[in-house]
């Protein structure tokens, strides 16, 4: 009897510190004002070598997404002067996040009527509560972020990449805060390159890239970010 009540209480014990585990490793994304995007594809079909998993080894399809309509953008062509998007996914593994701007030659926009901006902070996602100033941004812009090191300034990326391993690891508790193409605040936090957002990864072919992001538009025009009461 003294042994089930042990084997019974291990196994409560166990899993409970499983589901203290899984809670740590898997916050929750949801705070009732953002928006979660899960796993969405970028090009799953282009691979830097060949023979991988049945993928061609070419350059990687650029796309945008629209924070409003939630809604990604294949036709980078036809939409890149419109206000039709609002940041897009380039470059390798499309891993390079670009921003909406008519006026930034480094922007797909350039020529069209976006007022994209982009800067990084180094603050966890629910604490950036209000952004700076129209100039403060414009004079801090960043244009792009994507690997933490290059080629944007050092402390600004999204990603760490281990050029050992060739993994990437995505920053913690550093958030952008944008202006849309449309010019409204809104902040940004991109979680992760992988399928199903996992906390490590180890395996150098894990099915990518599928983004885990999430983000909040602050729609009355104001500065006020607070995503979390």
């Amino acid at each position: 009897m003294r042994n089930t009540t042990l084997i019974a209480a291990i196994m409560v014990m166990g899993s409970i510190f499983t589901a203290c585990t899984k809670k740590e490793d898997r916050p929750d994304l949801e705070d009732g004002k953002s928006t979660v995007i899960n796993d969405l594809e970028g090009d799953i079909g282009a691979s830097m070598a060949d023979g991988i998993d049945g993928k061609v080894k070419r350059p990687f399809k650029d796309w945008y997404f629209n924070f409003k309509r939630k809604e990604k953008i294949t036709d980078t062509v036809g939409n890149a002067r419109t206000l039709s998007w609002d940041i897009g996914f380039t470059g390798v593994y499309n891993s390079m996040v670009v921003i909406n701007n008519g006026t930034d030659r480094k922007s797909p926009g350039y020529g069209g009527p976006g007022q994209g901006l982009i800067i990084s902070v180094n603050l966890p996602y629910k604490l950036v509560e209000e952004a700076p100033s129209a100039e403060e941004m414009k004079k801090n812009n960043l244009s792009f972020v994507g690997w933490d090191k290059y080629p944007q300034p050092y402390n600004s990326g999204w990603y760490f990449y281990d050029l050992k391993t060739h993994i990437s690891i995505p920053v913690k508790n550093r958030t952008f805060i944008l202006l849309t193409a449309e010019g409204k605040y809104a902040k940004l936090e991109l979680l992760n390159i992988y399928k199903g957002n996992p906390a490590v990864v180890s395996d150098l072919h894990w099915p990518a890239p599928y983004f885990t992001f999430r983000y909040f538009v602050q729609e009355d025009g104001s500065r006020n970010l607070k995503t979390n009461e």
